[in-house]
């Protein structure tokens, strides 16, 4: 029997259980993560997979023997995301019963913590990481956004910003849960904010909870990369005679290109 590192082939689970934990999960990460949908995408590259190359040389002060001058290879690693995910024995196995309505809680509480962990290194950052985020890269100053009805004019002052910064669209917003409630349930003289809004860009409009306000950006390409070893997927850790202990896992890194791409807009 082939074990591989996730260890899915020494789970107590039946095949109709697993294909609900994976549905479940598929679905609340397709729901919650905002920067796959904004950034270009790299991988995936599968575990094995350690670093990206940048192409950048630093150069040592310490030479090996003299007249050897001698440089190091930069590279940026990629980091791993595991979180745990607990279920019920009998729960799962209700599924090959022919339940269509399991407790998978646990799976999707386990996916919105995940997906809030990649977004928040590719907007803010994780340092520890090494991993430098789009809006502390910004050369931008932020744009104020003082009331509800300011945010068109916001967005407009965010699109203008990064046209004088010569760099060209599609943009997209990226906005924060309150941002977006905001824009989709606000309205200005009986007239829709998104709608607004939706006539201002030639981009997405995109949850992205991560976001305490919101990020106007381009999608032309090659400005923000988001390089994936291992995708997201669901592992198994042990079980009792109880429950299963399983987690969802990724491994990855971020690299802003062009950090002009990109303008922060506070509320």
């Amino acid at each position: 029997m082939k074990v591989d590192l996730l260890k899915r082939s020494l789970a107590p689970l039946l095949p109709e259980a697993w294909a609900a934990v994976d549905e479940e999960a598929r679905r609340v990460l397709t729901l919650n993560l905002a920067g796959r949908k904004l950034v270009d995408f790299s991988g995936p590259f599968g575990w094995k997979f350690a670093a990206v190359n940048t192409g950048k040389l630093l150069l040592l002060g310490d030479q090996i023997v003299p007249d050897v001058k001698t440089g190091l290879r930069e590279v940026q690693p990629v980091i791993e995301l595991r979180t745990p995910i607990v279920l019920n024995q009998m729960e799962l196995d209700s599924v090959a019963r022919g339940a269509t309505a399991p407790d998978l809680s646990a799976v999707v509480q386990a996916a919105e913590r995940i997906a809030r962990a990649e977004d928040s290194a590719i907007f803010h950052g994780y340092a520890a990481g090494k991993i430098r985020g789009i809006i502390e890269s910004s050369p931008h100053q932020p744009v104020a956004v003082a009331a509800s009805e300011d945010w068109p004019r916001a967005i407009g002052a965010a699109k203008e910003i990064l046209k004088d910064a010569g760099v060209a669209g599609p943009y997209a917003l990226a906005l924060g849960a309150n941002a977006f409630d905001e824009i989709t349930s606000g309205s200005q003289e009986g007239y829709p904010l998104k709608k607004r809004i939706d006539s201002q860009i030639d981009g997405p409009i995109v949850w992205a909870p991560s976001l305490s306000g919101a990020v106007l950006l381009s999608t032309r390409g090659g400005d923000f990369e988001l390089t994936v070893g291992q995708d997201l997927s669901v592992g198994y850790a042990f079980h009792d005679r109880e429950s299963v202990e399983l987690y969802l896992t990724e491994s990855f890194t971020f690299r802003v290109l062009e950090p002009a791409a990109a303008v922060a807009l506070t509320r």
